[in-house]
């Protein structure tokens, strides 16, 4: 016990670096959801379920349009420099890595409009929401390959501060369309979204350096190669956790979408924040470095009280979310215990999930595997009960798709993961 102790002081005095840049991000992180908040509530359940479908649309097709160029940005440019690397290295992969994601994501924007009566059809929605969406990704392809090379570049306050302050011009946006000019249709936050995040791009042009002659066919077929697994890991998890909103779209009103949202989307936003700028920001290189079959026991022990912990503080949570969004949401014990249910288990399988892909090529591989089994029953369930009980049928169906989910990868990880000595026995 003394020595867990002793190594958790010399993590936290090792990352102490960490805390200002994590403090600024996590509060922008927390400012960007409370301006959700504030949609929410002014502009009521319907406008803001049409905000939802765009915004869940928007969330699988930027995993096209990025190619998960940014978690290679994160691994790549902090090795780019070693002194035995060459200077010039640094500026050549940011250059590649935007120019072709501006090549891919206009090429997919393109396409996606070409296709649009096909797409409309399939996906239940018009051609301005389609449009709306494609535009979205787009916005938030840019922003967070931009904000990969600002950490990876290790320009960690500038990046925060950026991230703050866009933040903050968002809910200053929100609230200027809601009480001075009255709007209550989504389309105005929809731009203005994607106009934070086109900003955010731009300015952070500040912390690295972009030079046309410096792009690399070589070094094109190298990062996209590198990105391949983790792009079939964000394609999979991007649908099975996207689609619920667009089956409830198809057999629920689109107020319905907009309470769906509420009890779903915000706890899982919230866990983002907790997760990505807060606890990830030190979990994520103690795992690159840990033993792996020692983690993923580990994840199996204190799974179930991850489980529990998660679902309580999501139940608790609650009750601040729906004294915030006002009477057109309706609150209900039931409804939320159900939700609660879903936000432990997507918890659970999020720590599988970051400790399987931080195991790189064999850990990719094995997520991929337990995804491909998981992932048609998962979307058969959601079908299903969405199609039968509508919002409640939609938040039995996220917590089933999890625990159908974190089965697989127990399942899977106890029997590739065991102690050396175990294999060889």
């Amino acid at each position: 016990m003394g020595a867990l102790t002793d190594r958790a002081a010399g993590l936290l005095a090792a990352h102490r670096w960490a805390a200002g840049p994590t403090l600024v991000s996590t509060v922008a992180s927390g400012t960007a959801a409370a301006t959700t908040l504030v949609i929410a509530r002014g502009v009521g359940a319907a406008a803001f379920g049409h905000f939802t479908v765009v915004l869940s649309i928007a969330l699988i097709v930027t995993v096209g349009m990025l190619m998960s160029l940014n978690s290679v940005m994160f691994q790549e440019l902090p090795r780019a420099e070693s002194a035995a690397r060459p200077a010039r290295l640094r500026t050549e992969l940011v250059t590649t890595a935007l120019s072709c994601t501006l090549v891919l994501g206009a090429a997919v924007f393109a396409v996606g409009m070409l296709a649009a009566p096909l797409l409309t059809g399939v996906l239940g929605v018009d051609t301005r929401t389609l449009a709306f969406a494609l535009a979205l990704a787009l916005s938030m392809t840019l922003n967070q390959l931009t904000e990969s090379f600002l950490r990876g570049l290790k320009r960690f306050r500038l990046v925060a501060g950026l991230k703050l302050a866009v933040a903050v011009a968002y809910l200053g946006g929100a609230a200027f369309f809601l009480l001075v000019l009255g709007l209550r249709d989504a389309e105005p936050y929809l731009v203005a979204l994607i106009g934070t995040n086109l900003v955010f791009a731009l300015l952070s042009f500040a912390g690295f350096e972009v030079a046309p002659r410096a792009w690399s066919r070589a070094l094109a077929r190298s990062i996209y190669r590198h990105g391949a697994y983790v792009t079939v890991i964000g394609a999979l998890t991007a649908v099975v956790f996207g689609v619920d909103v667009i089956f409830l779209n198809h057999w629920a009103p689109r107020a319905g979408v907009g309470v769906y949202s509420v009890y779903n989307g915000f706890p899982k936003r919230l866990l983002g924040v907790v997760f990505t700028d807060g606890v990830g920001l030190v979990l994520l290189p103690t795992l690159a470095t840990s033993d792996k079959p020692a983690v993923m026991r580990r994840i199996a022990r204190l799974a179930p009280a991850v489980f529990a912990a998660t679902a309580v503080f999501a139940f608790a949570a609650s009750t601040v979310f729906f004294l915030l969004v006002g009477g057109e949401y309706p609150y209900s014990l039931g409804l939320m215990a159900l939700s609660a249910i879903g936000i432990g288990a997507h918890t659970v399988f999020n720590l599988q999930q970051v400790a399987l892909t931080m195991d790189g090529v064999r850990g990719a591989r094995v997520l991929i595997g337990c995804l491909l089994a998981g992932t048609p029953l998962a979307l058969a369930c959601q079908a299903a009960l969405i199609a039968w009980q509508g919002l409640a049928g939609g938040l039995v169906a996220f917590a089933l798709s999890n625990l159908v989910l974190v089965a697989v990868v127990t399942a899977v990880s106890a029997r590739l993961y065991r102690p050396a000595l175990e294999v060889r026995g």
